[in-house]
């Protein structure tokens, strides 16, 4: 459905309907979950007495996430997406099934490791059908849609989790949840999800899932390592970065690290904004909290601010599919970078932190223009038996950005939080780190639409 549309067409049409409610509910059902679970997770710690077990919980999601993303595009680009994102949803299932009924948290942390598994697979294989069932014209307006799905959650997933795990106990956040999986991909596989691939898959290097677990153990290692302040935290950030370094040439496509024009600059940018954006959510509770003495409720507001900053500029976005996208991601990367810098304001103790709704719900804009644009430039320009792997290099790319910006983030202030200094040339020194990937990524928005639509394949020999 790539070619041009009748009038009138519209992701909410007989054609698209069912498809459209299919993959939201699914996007959003993800994303809530990941939402929901740090709300749950201190009662289950409790109950399972498995304190020690806490960090694994989040790291072993993260560890197969990526995995499950390499074998998700490896699936999109050979078959057609349906079995697939059955097989991804039965075992995301089975992840909340074996995290919900676990005695112990060895059993808990391995429901966590499946849920990632199949999440990772689920993702990368819904950008494979908005590929092939939603035109170049209607996509724009479709991931405008995901990031409400993704957003919205943000807003309610926490509150509604805690009620659930108060009320009804920690166990029924996970069990919950499977119901409403069900329903959403019998939405998404009976709308028929696209067609068969058009061609014959690209070639593949041997061991990618081998890669993949590589790269999502140097990402665990390095937000480990971040939590430490002694000599063991260089050695096992040395090491996570080295496996990591090694891991994503083999990932990502040739020339990210550089953002040659076309497709490795649009996995480039993915990564810039979401590294800015995220590392600075993750600080901004802690430094209303630690900085000002707000209490845990109210510092986290202004991230609500952010996340309706970003759902109506996902909106606005999708109602200009005419505007050329590389123009779109750039104007995002700028008002990012406009709300991190304000967000400076946040370290002047007489400002009392106020300025952070302002300048969040700003940077949540930025995210909300610039987003949406990077889905729609890679579907756009990936050929049809590509869209799978290059799906999971932009998903990697995310995560991986997200990981190191958080640590790095979190390393610049643990020093002052220890009481080995004031906060705020930290949290200025934070700021000004990562304004730099945002600015980055307006530089390199120019370079997403290579002059040839050149394909970017991630293979390696």
């Amino acid at each position: 459905m790539d070619g041009p549309e009748a009038d009138g067409a519209s992701i909410w049409d007989a054609a698209h309907r069912r498809t459209t409610i299919g993959l939201l509910t699914l996007v959003t059902l993800v994303a809530f979950e990941a939402m929901a679970v740090g709300t749950a997770m201190p009662r289950a710690v409790a109950e399972l007495d498995g304190v020690a077990w806490y960090a694994w919980t989040f790291s072993a999601f993260l560890v197969t996430s990526v995995v499950g993303m390499v074998v998700g595009g490896e699936v999109g680009d050979r078959r057609p997406p349906g079995p697939g994102v059955l097989a991804g949803v039965l075992v995301f299932a089975a992840g909340l099934v074996v995290a919900g009924v676990a005695q112990h948290m060895a059993v808990l942390v391995l429901g966590r490791a499946v849920q990632g598994l199949g999440a990772g697979v689920v993702i990368v294989l819904l950008y494979v059908v908005a590929g092939r069932s939603y035109s170049s014209r209607l996509r724009p307006r479709l991931f405008g849609a995901f990031a409400a799905g993704w957003v919205l959650p943000a807003l309610v997933g926490p509150l509604a989790a805690g009620l659930v795990t108060t009320h009804v106990g920690w166990r029924a956040v996970f069990l919950g949840l499977v119901p409403l999986v069900a329903a959403g991909l019998a939405l998404l596989l009976t709308a028929g999800p696209g067609r068969a691939p058009g061609g014959e898959a690209a070639p593949r290097g041997r061991g990618r899932a081998a890669w993949a677990v590589l790269a999502g153990t140097g990402i665990a290692a390095l937000q480990y390592a971040a939590q430490r302040l002694d000599l063991a935290a260089v050695v096992i950030a040395l090491a996570g970065a080295a496996g990591l370094a090694v891991a994503l040439r083999r990932l990502l496509p040739s020339g990210t690290v550089r953002a040659r024009a076309g497709i490795p600059a649009v996995v480039a940018s993915r990564g810039l904004l979401a590294g800015a954006f995220f590392g600075m959510d993750a600080l901004l509770p802690f430094v209303l909290t630690e900085q000002h003495g707000w209490s845990a409720a109210t510092a986290g507001l202004p991230l609500t601010a952010g996340a309706v900053g970003w759902v109506v500029a996902a909106q606005l976005q999708g109602r200009r599919p005419d505007v050329p996208r590389q123009r779109v991601l750039r104007l995002g990367c700028l008002v990012l970078a406009a709300g991190l810098a304000a967000t400076a304001a946040t370290a002047v103790p007489a400002l009392g932190g106020w300025p952070a709704y302002l300048s969040w719900a700003v940077a949540g804009v930025g995210m909300g223009l610039g987003m949406p644009s990077v889905g729609v430039l890679l579907l756009d320009q990936s050929p049809e038996a590509e869209r799978g792997a290059n799906s999971a290099a932009l998903q990697i790319s995310d995560v991986t950005a997200s990981a190191l910006c958080v640590g790095l983030a979190g390393v610049l202030v643990a020093g002052a939080a220890e009481g080995r200094g004031p906060l705020w040339p930290a949290v200025l020194a934070a700021v000004a780190g990562l304004t730099v990937p945002a600015l980055l990524g307006a530089r390199v928005a120019g370079r997403t639409v290579a002059p040839a639509r050149a394909s970017g394949s991630v293979v390696r020999d």
